[in-house]
């Protein structure tokens, strides 16, 4: 009795490209329809897992050049989160990787589902050098601008890595230079080409939606948990009907904010 098509389609799910090879060789002439199909779902499959590995490769590849090109042995990647949403903290995030174990899934957190960025988080947590999240208030935000916060919690998590014990030589920052320190590298779109600033990138988004799903319970009615803190229509409304919190940004607000209830 020949092979089955179930046992055929369970052993081409389970091949790695080698094996690949030598059962796509055994079922050249197995012409039906269950064995064509399950042959080339895998060649599929293996395609996008070498791509993924092409890519990580790749995130890997561009800091330790730079690092190369520097001079330098560590590097720290940052990443902002939170810019742009009406209530709660920026965060930024601080992450020095070794070069080995490689974290499978490291990308810009805004393309990674919210599971899979838990589990990349985690995994970030347990496998860096050091890792780092500071926060910009709202109320620093409203006084003291952006662009200050941002400079002031980019230096802050960079001297926090530096507290652990762990000296980078060269600090890789996503997007336009602030001119922080005399070992900066800017990268536009850096949390998408860079490990290290996509591990900053995620770790940063985890902590701070931990944090506003704290606050929705604090402050209930904004729907804070699933609006993180950004203006949909429904946290606008809100606003409008209950007035600002202590953890909204006032001088986001101004165009639909009654004065605080707070």
């Amino acid at each position: 009795m020949g092979t089955t098509v179930a046992e055929i389609k369970r052993r081409l799910q389970e091949a790695d490209e080698q094996e690949f090879a030598v059962l796509e060789r055994s079922l050249v002439a197995d012409a039906r329809k269950g064995v064509r199909s399950a042959v080339e779902v895998a060649r599929r499959r293996l395609a996008a897992e070498r791509a993924e590995r092409e890519r990580l490769d790749g995130l890997y590849a561009l800091e330790e050049r730079l690092m190369e090109e520097r001079g330098a042995s560590l590097c720290v990647g940052l990443d902002e989160v939170g810019r742009g949403p009406v209530a709660g903290p920026l965060a930024v995030g601080a992450v020095v990787l070794p070069r080995e174990p490689r974290i499978a899934g490291l990308n810009d957190s805004k393309q990674v589902a919210p599971a899979e960025r838990e589990r990349i988080a985690a995994e970030v947590k347990r496998v860096a050098l050091a890792w780092a999240v500071e926060y910009a208030s709202p109320h620093d935000i409203d006084t003291l601008g952006m662009s200050a916060c941002l400079r002031r919690a980019f230096s802050a998590a960079v001297r926090k890595i530096e507290e652990a014990g762990v000296r980078p030589g060269l600090i890789l920052l996503d997007g336009n230079p602030l001119h922080l320190d005399e070992r900066e590298c800017n990268l536009v779109k850096g949390d998408a080409r860079c490990a290290s600033i996509a591990a900053a990138s995620i770790v940063a988004k985890v902590e701070r939606d931990a944090l506003m799903e704290r606050l929705d319970a604090q402050y209930p009615g904004y729907g804070f948990a699933s609006n993180k803190g950004y203006a949909s229509a429904d946290h606008v409304e809100a606003i409008k009907q209950r007035g600002l919190t202590p953890v909204h940004r006032a001088s986001f607000c101004t165009s639909f904010a009654q004065q605080s209830l707070f």
